[in-house]
């Protein structure tokens, strides 16, 4: 071989060979995972669009409930469904009654335990929902709180209680749905209609009979304090039988009722005087015919929804 040829001949480097396998190895690593993370991407976006149709196709018509009275709910059957699991009857204490026919302190109690700001929002307190949020990512996991008056009612009537993101995504367009075709006074009145109330028992009026002998107009300013304060957990916390926590629950709404300008002194002076009711098992009485609001219950209805506007624009918890 002559000295001119091997001046020609390129020296090659391994280490520069190797370097050069490295980036191409890099570069298809790259690329395998911009198409594995575009192809994630593109199922999640097919799956949110196909629960956006279906949620679409089964949307609720929640115009039907300007009237008249639902003759069950989601709850309700999910409720008999697991009695008839467990071998055991599922017949359940339901009777709705008007809005003027629920004692104005129950309506008032409700709104101080789980929705002060239920005539400011429009179904969905964003504030709440940010500290809902901000609770879920520091104990990450799902968990409860953040839902007004209306979610709540919407959850009751169409859904169920997982904890499902895309749930609580219904959850939220159909309480949005719920304030645009009804009115809040109507919103409220079904709220404490349907929601459960202790172990088989759903509405404010069957709460009365089971707990109290009364009726829904005839609660005192306790016994709504009372059921007000196991809407969280009703089971747990059941107005049959009031443990530790719901005793405070009933005295912390009854201090904020005072404190916010839902009850006056005088009326918890005034119910201290008359005698206590015992409080009474899960059996509702033979007459369960609704009785006519008291006097005091009528002259009252018509401004009602009024203070309760009023004392809510007017406090903040």
């Amino acid at each position: 071989m002559k000295l001119s040829d091997i001046r020609r001949t390129p020296i090659r480097s391994p280490e520069r060979g190797v370097c050069v396998s490295a980036k191409a190895g890099t570069a298809i690593a790259q690329t395998a995972r911009r198409v594995i993370v575009r192809r994630i991407f593109a199922l999640v976006i097919v799956i949110i669009v196909a629960y956006i149709a279906y949620a679409w196709l089964t949307f609720p018509d929640v115009s039907e409930l300007k009237s008249g009275w639902p003759k069950t709910t989601s709850f309700m059957e999910q409720r008999k469904a697991e009695l008839r699991a467990e071998g055991k009857d599922d017949t359940l204490q339901y009777e709705p009654v008007p809005y003027a026919r629920i004692s104005p302190y129950l309506r008032r109690a409700a709104l101080v335990a789980e929705d002060n700001d239920f005539y400011e929002h429009k179904g969905v307190d964003v504030e709440a929902l940010k500290e809902a949020i901000q609770r879920d990512w520091e104990h990450k996991k799902l968990m409860q709180g953040g839902s007004t008056i209306t979610q709540q009612l919407a959850k009751n009537l169409y859904l169920n209680q997982s904890r499902n993101p895309l749930r609580k995504i219904k959850e939220y367009f159909i309480a949005r749905s719920l304030e645009n075709h009804l009115s809040k006074k109507r919103i409220l009145e079904l709220y404490l209609n349907v929601v459960e109330m202790g172990e088989r028992v759903y509405g404010a009026e069957a709460a009365a009979h089971a707990y109290f002998h009364t009726s829904a107009a005839g609660l005192s300013p306790s016994e709504a304090a009372l059921l007000a304060g196991c809407l969280p957990n009703p089971r747990v916390m059941n107005p049959g039988s009031p443990n530790k926590r719901l005793r405070a629950r009933e005295q912390m709404i009854l201090a904020r009722m005072r404190r916010w300008g839902y009850l006056y002194e005088e009326e918890v002076l005034t119910e201290k005087k008359q005698p206590d009711k015992k409080l009474l098992d899960q059996t509702p009485p033979t007459d369960t015919a609704t009785p006519a609001p008291t006097k005091t219950e009528t002259t009252t209805t018509e401004s009602t929804e009024t203070t309760e506007t009023t004392a809510t624009t007017t406090t903040t918890q």
